[in-house]
This record gives structure tokens, C-alpha cells and sequence, in this order.
């Protein structure tokens, strides 16, 4: 049993180095940098409303018609990468199933750039 709880101890080792440089290099920002926050970093940002508000406030539904089309459009990558390592495997048959899948893809995104869904008033 020793032996097995031993295989673990590198494990144990890297978690407690990375919790030590995790919880030192927070402690070491509060204590090095400086916090004199002014009206312009308090201000409104991107987003378009005040940092400090009411959580519970209604906000424009063009922010999840971003997030949401983001999340569409960005899972791609998730399907590109393993097609991308296997494709000397798959063949041309799985070039052309993603081909297919890009253009579909590449159709939506015209769809939805023609329906004014990127414009931001």
C-alpha cells in the first residue's frame, strides 16, 4: 500500500507548488499593486451599463444573441482540431464530411450577417 500511495506523492507535490504559487502570486497583487480607482475605471465599459449595479437589472437581448452566436460559431474549433490530426487517417472522404460542414457553417454566418444580427446600434 505504501508503494502505491508513494506513485502519488509527485502528484501531491505539483498541487501543493501550485496551490503555494496560486494563493502567493493573489497575496503578492493585493499587496504590490495599487488600487486608486478614479471616474474612468468606474465608468461604463464595453458592456454599456455601470459595473456596480444591480445584478438583477434587464440588460439588452443583443448580448445573448452575441454570446449565444459565439458559442455557435466558436465550437467549430472544437470539431477542427480532431479532424485536423486525423486527417491523414480519414481520408478523402472525411475532407470532403468537413467541407460540407464548413460550408454549412460558412452559410449560416452570410445568413446571419445579412440579418443584421453583427450590427451593434
Amino acid at each position: 500500500m505504501a508503494d502505491f500511495l508513494f506513485e502519488y506523492l509527485p502528484i501531491l507535490i505539483f498541487i501543493f507548488i501550485a496551490l503555494g504559487l496560486a494563493i502567493g502570486m493573489t497575496v503578492l497583487s493585493f499587496v504590490v499593486g495599487d488600487s486608486n480607482p478614479d471616474a474612468e475605471k468606474l465608468s461604463a465599459y464595453e458592456c454599456g451599463f455601470e459595473a456596480f449595479d444591480d445584478a438583477r437589472g434587464r440588460f439588452d437581448v443583443r448580448f445573448y444573441l452575441v454570446a449565444i452566436l459565439f458559442i455557435i460559431f466558436d465550437l467549430e474549433v472544437a470539431f477542427l482540431f480532431p479532424w485536423a490530426i486525423t486527417l491523414g487517417k480519414i481520408g478523402l472522404f472525411g475532407f470532403w464530411s468537413m467541407m460540407i460542414f464548413l460550408s454549412v457553417l460558412t452559410i449560416g454566418f452570410i445568413y446571419e450577417w445579412k440579418k443584421g444580427a453583427l450590427e451593434w446600434e
